[in-house]
């Protein structure tokens, strides 16, 4: 069994914050496994590789001997989180959340341990709660305080209209701290202030707080927005190998070891061998090998990730892309550059209008990876390979 130093090395790796760590000390110190908890509304029907950085972090918690509680928030889903929102969010119907918790429950078990989790659902709590239940509830926080929250606070100053029942959702939040008598519960940054609620509302019912750690929000393919499905610059758990693959190779040198830290299995020590490599000359491409080889392996088995490895080998290094391929070096002082402006750039097309057309079309490929978001933008120190159809091609180095 890990000794507190090393859980509390494990626990941290990629955390954000951890509040406090000392309540975190007292509660490994009592030698009994935790309760770790943490949430996802059932928004959509499929994870991506940024929903696993919380997962990832509760797998290290099962292998330290803890118990997870992956919280499947139902009965929340149907409010609408307003965390990062300007908007009052369109709740999910009850059909919406039902289809969409069965697609969670299949895929999550791709990477947490199933007999060491526990998948409970916020209705079971909530569904029964009187009113004067859910008076005395709302009775533990003021406007005031709900106005400290950013989203909220901005929306308040531009005139933007809050409903009332959004107030309700960092109450209910932390009110299933309390009913799952959590130890710790695990979130995103942007979601601090619920998770903080937790605590205060175990104290309000003479529960030991729970302690919180709060992940990094993971950022998509373009390496600045965060990764949504939305916005197109997503990788999916479910995408298929040589998807993923592709997907994963095509991201920029500097986030790969963003993506090694919250993303893989690997020890720290052994990524800090592989950045040393680097260092000394290596090329950064082997390590995204490794690292897709990893992901793509975990969600689909090994001899898949090995398959679209040797895909990947045989459309880039074999010979399946041009020998006069043009290679373009292009140098601005602003970057990110938007992809459609590169396309221009690198002649594989005539206009950043045709660029976005192709975009759309499915037809514009970086690294063998199609891409879907006309807006996606490219960061400084990459090389790909750019692809318009199926005869245009050009390896272009942004700096």
């Amino acid at each position: 069994m890990a000794s507190i130093e090393e859980s509390l090395e494990l626990i941290k790796r990629g955390a954000d914050e951890v509040l406090r760590e000392e309540d975190l000390v007292k509660k490994l110190e009592k030698g009994r496994p935790l309760r770790v908890k943490a949430g996802f509304d059932p928004t959509a029907p499929d994870l991506h590789l940024g929903h696993t950085v919380l997962i990832n972090k509760l797998r290290q918690f099962q292998g330290l001997g803890h118990e997870v509680l992956f919280l499947i928030g139902d009965f929340t889903g149907m409010i609408g989180d307003p965390t990062g929102k300007n908007v009052t969010r369109k709740p999910l119907t009850e059909e919406d959340v039902r289809r969409n918790a069965e697609t969670y429950q299949e895929q999550v078990f791709k990477i947490l341990d199933r007999d060491k989790t526990r998948i409970v659902f916020n209705s079971e709590w909530m569904s029964s709660m009187k009113p004067s239940e859910l008076v005395r509830l709302a009775a533990h926080s003021t406007v005031a305080r709900m106005l400290e929250r950013d989203d909220f606070s901005k929306r308040y100053v531009n005139r933007q209209s809050i409903a009332i029942h959004e107030f309700l959702y960092p109450l209910i939040q932390g009110y299933d701290s309390v009913a799952l008598r959590a130890d710790v519960e695990l979130g995103g940054t942007d979601q601090r202030f619920n998770l903080l609620m937790g605590r205060q509302l175990q104290e309000a019912w003479g529960q030991e707080p729970q302690v919180v750690v709060t992940m990094p929000i993971l950022e998509g393919l373009d390496g600045v927005q965060k990764m949504s499905k939305s916005l197109g610059n997503y990788i999916g758990i479910t995408d298929p190998p040589d998807e993923m693959f592709g997907k994963l190779m095509s991201i920029s040198d500097e986030l790969m070891w963003r993506y090694l830290e919250l993303l893989s299995f690997k020890s720290m020590d052994e990524i800090e061998e592989w950045a040393h490599e680097c260092r000394l000359g290596a090329n950064p491409r082997d390590i995204k090998v490794r690292l897709a080889t990893e992901l793509v392996g975990r969600f689909h088995g090994e001899q898949a990730a090995e398959r679209a490895h040797e895909s990947f080998v045989a459309r880039f290094q074999k010979g399946r892309i041009p020998d006069d391929m043009p290679e373009i070096v292009f140098s601005s002082k602003e970057t990110p550059v938007q992809l459609s402006q590169l396309l221009k750039i690198g002649g594989l097309v005539t206009s950043t209008s045709e660029a976005m057309r192709m975009i759309r079309q499915g037809a514009v490929r970086i690294d063998g990876a199609k891409v879907s978001d006309p807006k996606l933008q490219i960061d400084a120190g990459t090389e790909n390979v750019y692809q318009v159809g199926k005869r245009r091609f050009a390896k272009i180095r942004v700096e």
